[in-house]
């Protein structure tokens, strides 16, 4: 009969080490701000970087295409160490479901909401602290990246008009070459008839976009908004699966010439914020569909 008893003896021989050294907090925290500061400069570099690239500018507003509820600071962040992820969690979320976390696999950082404070101005901020994220494709369990589902032609549309913020009307008295245009004078898109789905989908988003950004005062410019509408049409685009082939952001340099990176922070989170609010509204119709087709009856 076989002895086992080597392998305790081993183990008892060579006790695991300990590490008598009291908790550190001072060092905690000095280690915690130089992580924080290490993030914070990762994405005025990486601002930086898109503002002075077409091809780098194109590949954030690709990736927060994908992370859409995220701020424009964590989407630069996870284009600087993740750029090609698709869903991201931390540790103990892949855990929860059922999904580990493959050996040598390193995590990438992102901001998350703290307490708030009183600034010496007597108005309230917000502390942020970095939260350790893995993608899904660092995970085992045979997980493999989803394949995205798209609406149909006919729904994709519907769903982009739903609620718009001013009337969609028809016209024959476009200029040639404008497929859609938002005339702010008169609070209406009025749009090319007899186009196909996709052309509808990337002309009508961008005008959407141009709606959206009007406050209403009288005092919209269409220059002064057009790159923006254009980098809204082409994150809806990229998120509801219509061909993108025909974007172009060699621009991009020169619409953001000139700008810190908090100005060009500022200037990705009106872009954010204009697609937020139409993919917002088409998510709800869409969720509202899904859920009527799972309550029907089956025949």
């Amino acid at each position: 009969m076989s002895s086992f008893d080597d392998l305790f003896r081993q183990e008892s021989e060579q006790p695991a080490p300990r590490n008598d050294r009291p908790f550190d907090k001072d060092a905690w925290k000095q280690q915690k701000q130089e992580q924080r500061e290490m993030v914070y400069a990762m994405i005025d570099d990486t601002a930086q970087t898109v503002a002075q690239d077409g091809a780098a500018f194109q590949k954030y507003l690709d990736v927060q295409s994908r992370f859409d509820r995220y701020s424009v600071a964590n989407a630069l962040l996870i284009l600087a160490q993740k750029p090609d992820a698709t869903r991201i969690a931390d540790f103990d979320t892949w855990k929860e479901q059922g999904a580990y976390i493959r050996k040598k696999e390193t995590g990438f950082y992102i901001l998350e909401p703290g307490e708030e404070y009183q600034r010496d101005d007597g108005t309230v901020g917000i502390s942020y602290n970095l939260k350790k994220m893995f993608d899904i494709s660092q995970t085992g369990n045979s997980r493999k990246r989803e394949t995205p589902t798209y609406p149909d032609d006919r729904t994709r549309i519907k769903a982009l008009m739903d609620h718009a913020p001013v009337p969609i009307r028809i016209s024959d008295a476009l200029p040639d070459g404008t497929n859609a245009l938002y005339r702010p004078d008169t609070r209406e898109i009025q749009i090319r008839k007899g186009m196909d789905a996709g052309n509808i989908f990337r002309a009508l988003s961008q005008e959407l976009a141009h709606a959206e950004m009007d406050t209403g005062d009288g005092s919209y410019r269409r220059s002064d908004h057009a790159f923006r509408a254009y980098c809204v049409s082409y994150m809806l685009c990229k998120q509801y699966g219509v061909d993108t082939s025909g974007y172009r952001f060699d621009r991009a340099p020169q619409m953001l010439e000139g700008m810190d990176p908090q100005e060009i922070r500022a200037e990705l989170s009106v872009i954010r914020e204009a697609a937020g609010e139409i993919s917002g509204r088409m998510n709800r119709m869409l969720s509202q569909q899904r859920q009527q087709i799972r309550q029907e009856p089956e025949r």
